[in-house]
């Protein structure tokens, strides 16, 4: 039984104290950006399922080192940042293709409707999100935390161990390259219907 009503704190509190369903409770709140940031990072839906996976076990060993100075969400990103870079290392050297600049892009299932409003909507998700998936992991993971999940400057700098103005220098950066990938795909999408 899901105890939404309980904040994270008092969800961490009670795992702390053995209630397996708190913990459980507190990865159903966050596994969807937990996969989202981890898709951006590997390009793919398996080793993201993977590092999704490891960085809910890794937070649950180290549950009792949360010190409540940030967000929970904040402390359990900075997990999904340093295991999904873990991942992408031992994944550079398990390979040895030079096809790293190859771009994965995952169709989104959409189901059909005849809202025009709706339909716009997910068709400006769906080229948005083709234009983060083709961003670099470091460009995609700073818009991903900054949009959707509404972390600070403060936050992000936090979750990846970096200076804030850093973080906003990145993230001016970032937008740049993300308009650049929107304008460039649009611009090929304009060209197919012509």
């Amino acid at each position: 039984m899901m105890q939404s009503k309980l904040s994270d704190i008092e969800l961490i509190k009670l795992s702390l104290k053995g209630n397996q369903s708190a913990y459980a409770d507190l990865v159903r709140l966050h596994q969807r950006f937990v996969f989202t940031l981890a898709m951006r990072f590997t390009k793919s839906r398996e080793d993201a399922e993977e590092v999704a996976q490891d960085c809910f076990v890794k937070a649950f060993r180290s549950l009792e080192s949360f010190k409540q100075e940030s967000k929970f969400s904040t402390w359990l990103y900075s997990i999904v940042y340093t295991t999904a870079m873990t991942s992408l290392r031992k994944k550079r050297l398990d390979t040895s293709s030079i096809d790293d600049e190859e771009t994965y892009i995952q169709i989104e299932n959409v189901s059909s409707g005849y809202d025009t409003d709706n339909i716009e909507n997910k068709s400006r998700s769906f080229y948005l999100n083709q234009a983060i998936e083709q961003l670099t992991p470091d460009d995609a993971t700073i818009i991903t935390l900054f949009y959707k999940g509404e972390q600070s400057l403060e936050e992000i700098a936090q979750a990846l161990g970096i200076e804030a103005n850093s973080v906003k220098v990145k993230l001016f950066r970032a937008r740049q390259r993300l308009k650049e990938r929107l304008e460039h795909n649009l611009k090929n999408e304009v060209k197919e219907l012509i």
